[in-house]
């Protein structure tokens, strides 16, 4: 049997076909995609109540990227940068995520994604990069995933998983984890010093990355996802 990996979706209006204009359930391709290249069975989770029910069928849990969570939950007030803060994606992925952890079921975190592993831990944001590094080479044009240069550490699981301390990857952000939450571990990052990945220490299944793995060719995290996933 393929394990089931639940990939957490957005909620918005959405334009399809000559006359639909409508709220809708939708997610990028590239992760369906990525997931069901790896051997897993992709299912969309919905930002609706209740649907950390869905966890008891599941065997893996992706936590895709998006717009930015709100700030209230890591206690900062809301920078005129933030955007896209949507109130019930954010309670259903806190919900995943815990639900994931208490049945042991391996994450991967994605952009979006990972930024909530380290809130959900009590870690802060920073809610806008430019203004702390000093340029916009994390999110370089509007609507395109370019690419930038990370190091990762040797000997951590995230090292172990890419095969490699040193890629490219696609990219697409304008914030950044700033404050580690409680056993939560960086693991790369850009040569500004932008955390791009992130391991939980006390979970073994839990890994992060800031960049955009479904929109680049390696897959080797989307295979540590569904192997995991597997094993159950």
């Amino acid at each position: 049997m393929s394990p089931v990996v639940g990939i957490s979706a957005y909620a918005e209006q959405a334009r399809w076909g000559p006359a639909w204009d409508l709220p809708a359930t939708l997610l990028p391709q590239y992760y369906v995609d990525s997931v069901a290249a790896s051997g897993g069975v992709p299912v969309l989770l919905p930002p609706v109540a209740g649907i950390a029910g869905a966890l008891d069928r599941l065997d893996g849990l992706l936590l895709a990227g998006g717009g930015d969570i709100d700030p209230g939950r890591y206690g900062s007030p809301t920078s005129e940068h933030t955007a896209g803060v949507r109130a019930d994606r954010d309670t259903a992925e806190v919900d995943l995520l815990a639900g994931a952890l208490a049945r042991g079921l391996p994450v991967l975190g994605v952009c979006r994604g990972m930024q909530l592993l380290n809130v959900c831990r009590g870690g802060t944001l920073n809610q806008h990069l430019p203004d702390l590094v000093g340029h916009a080479g994390h999110r370089q044009r509007v609507g395109v995933f370019d690419t930038h240069p990370v190091t990762v550490a040797e000997h951590s699981r995230t090292a172990q998983v890419l095969g490699r301390t040193m890629l490219d990857v696609p990219t697409y952000h304008h914030q950044s984890v700033a404050d580690l939450g409680r056993n939560v571990s960086a693991t790369a990052w850009a040569e500004d010093g932008t955390v791009e990945a992130l391991e939980y220490t006390d979970v073994f299944n839990v890994l992060g990355v800031q960049w955009h793995p479904e929109m680049g060719t390696d897959p080797s995290l989307f295979v540590w996802l569904t192997e995991r996933a597997a094993e159950r």
